[in-house]
């Protein structure tokens, strides 16, 4: 038995960290539709409900059967959970006075509810709505209270209890908020905090071994995190019947393709490296529309891919008996959960199909094998890291699926890709030469991603690389810019550097690197990168804007 937490997602922005928060205790949950819970399931120990940009009294408000699970299993409503709770019971639930947002004090807090065991009075939550809980459901009592929302958390206790909360505990500015979900998961729910990626392993590669039997399987290779944890995972479970395709489709990072070729070898897997750099640069040229270049990288990819498929099939429909492997009828890829819950909207319907390989002709007639489908990304890691991979690869930023082609503002050609490759490539450098300290709620977060630190005096010292999410240069090469260079005039590009901090990519902030770097970056990619003669810094957070530039 996998015990398991079920979230019921009511299209809140913050239910996957709802998800995050739950596994970071070691026990395993699924993020399901707010009208999906899965009745027939015995593993399901317990029940979070989601906020929702909905009110209870908004004709189109999401509403989920509470008979299916209440009085069965432990619940706890967070906002719009906890308000359609009261509003379904017979409470009552009406519009606030004004809009309820931002940090608040819980003035009164009922410690000997289990729900807040161990809360400090006056505890910092954070509130996030327009309507307030003006009167609760019989049977219940109020457990805390802020300044301004009396019924701010309030209980049903019983074999099977019911909490309600009207701010968000999975929120950083909760200060409290782990310990208010750790209450509930951990000692009210019972969860035995068996969730960890030593046991992901040993549980999937077991899994893998039965689901695939003695076929083979072919595997579409990015060079990022999740493909290339899959690899490592799906070839300890079949090794050599494992076929690996890595495309370079030109508009990698500098020297990118070979490095992570040799990274693979180094892993012993069976990979088949591509060089169909000169196909998608014909495709491109003279291309500027960003949605028009992404359809085209997509489209040859998938020929590519497809082209090399066949041939794999093709052999293992011809190897002779006791030959490695047996019919070729998988095709595995690196999707990760959010990738799954993403491309459903809280409906069911699909909304964004997966980015990870995709579009292979039905009458290939491959079935789908997703390792990873269960983990988060700072999970896939952690699994990374148990499976004994080395640091560089699990600790890749992400990167796009075009590569470079998004980064370049106009048409592509190959002097363009060289002139960012050289300019991407110090700044990369750059980032992870540079070490910086940090102390505190800082220092906790990097750790908590499991990022390897240097202890000092109580400080722990990381590169600038591993203190942000993600990074990457932009080559303005529609633009040109005046520039002095000796005694000459020059008319060249500028770059912009992008760096932003972010735990899952859904918000993100721009990194505040030192001036001391950004001065030694823009120097060193003005006097070395032939074509550059102006250097930039994005600080746009997202939203309004986005990561990458198209």
């Amino acid at each position: 038995m996998q015990q398991k937490i079920i979230i019921l997602d009511f299209g809140s922005q913050t239910t996957q960290l709802i998800g995050r928060r739950v596994r970071e205790l070691d026990t395993f949950c699924e993020i399901l539709p707010y009208n999906k819970f899965p009745v027939d399931d015995d593993d399901v120990i317990g029940v979070i409900l989601s906020g929702s940009p909905y009110s209870v009294h908004d004709p189109e408000a999401f509403k989920a059967d509470l008979s299916q699970f209440m009085g069965k299993v432990p619940v706890l409503g967070i906002c719009y959970g906890a308000q359609f709770i009261s509003h379904t019971l017979g409470g009552r639930v009406e519009k606030a006075d004004s809009r309820e947002y931002g940090r608040a004090n819980l003035e009164t807090v009922d410690t000997t509810s289990p729900l807040f065991n161990g809360f400090d009075q006056h505890a910092q939550v954070w509130m996030s709505h327009g309507d307030t809980i003006t009167a609760i459901p019989d049977g219940f009592k109020v457990i805390g209270s802020t300044k301004d929302v009396k019924n701010a958390a309030f209980s049903l206790e019983g074999e099977a209890p019911v909490y309600a909360v009207q701010f968000h505990p999975e929120v950083y500015h909760t200060l409290q908020g782990k310990q208010l979900l750790r209450n509930f998961v951990v000692d009210i729910c019972g969860s035995r905090q068996e969730w960890s990626a030593a046991s992901f392993v040993d549980t999937t590669v077991a899994e893998l071994k039965e689901q695939l039997g003695e076929d083979r399987v072919i595997l579409g290779l990015s060079g990022g995190v999740d493909s290339s944890v899959a690899a490592v995972l799906l070839n300890r479970a079949i090794g050599q019947r494992l076929t690996c395709i890595f495309v370079d489709h030109g508009m990698l990072r500098k020297n990118e393709f070979r490095q992570v070729m040799d990274d693979y070898q180094e892993l012993g897997l069976h990979v088949i490296g591509i060089d169909a750099s000169e196909k998608f640069f014909a495709d491109l040229r003279g291309v500027t529309d960003p949605e028009e270049k992404r359809k085209i990288i997509g489209r040859d990819f998938i020929e590519v891919f497809n082209g090399e498929a066949k041939k794999i099939i093709a052999e293992a429909i011809e190897a002779p008996s006791g030959a490695v492997g047996g019919a070729c009828r998988w095709l595995a890829q690196g999707t990760i959960y959010p990738d799954r819950i993403e491309s459903l909207n809280i409906t069911g319907k699909v909304i964004k199909s997966h980015h990870n390989v995709g579009g292979l002709p039905e009458e290939m007639n491959l079935q789908l094998c997703e390792p990873l489908k269960w983990l988060f990304k700072d999970e896939v890691r952690r699994v990374g890291r148990q499976l004994g991979m080395p640091e560089h690869l699990i600790t890749r930023h992400p990167f796009p699926g075009p590569g470079l082609a998004v980064r370049i503002l106009g048409d592509i050609t190959p002097e363009k890709v060289r002139i960012l490759q050289d300019a991407d490539d110090i700044y990369i450098r750059g980032l992870r030469a540079y070490k910086v300290r940090l102390s505190g709620d800082e220092a906790r977060r990097v750790l908590a991603a499991g990022v390897p630190a240097d202890m000092h005096d109580g400080e722990i010292e990381v590169s600038l690389y591993d203190q942000i999410w993600q990074a990457g240069v932009i080559l303005l090469s529609s633009v040109r810019s005046v520039g002095v260079m000796g005694d000459e005039r020059t008319y060249e590009h500028p770059v912009a550097l992008r760096a932003v901090t972010s735990t899952d990519a859904m918000t993100a902030d721009w990194a505040h690197l030192p001036y001391d770097f950004m001065a030694s970056v823009s120097n060193e990619i003005i006097n070395k990168v032939r074509g550059v003669n102006r250097v930039c810094y994005d600080i746009s957070s997202k939203p309004p804007s986005t990561i990458e530039w198209e």
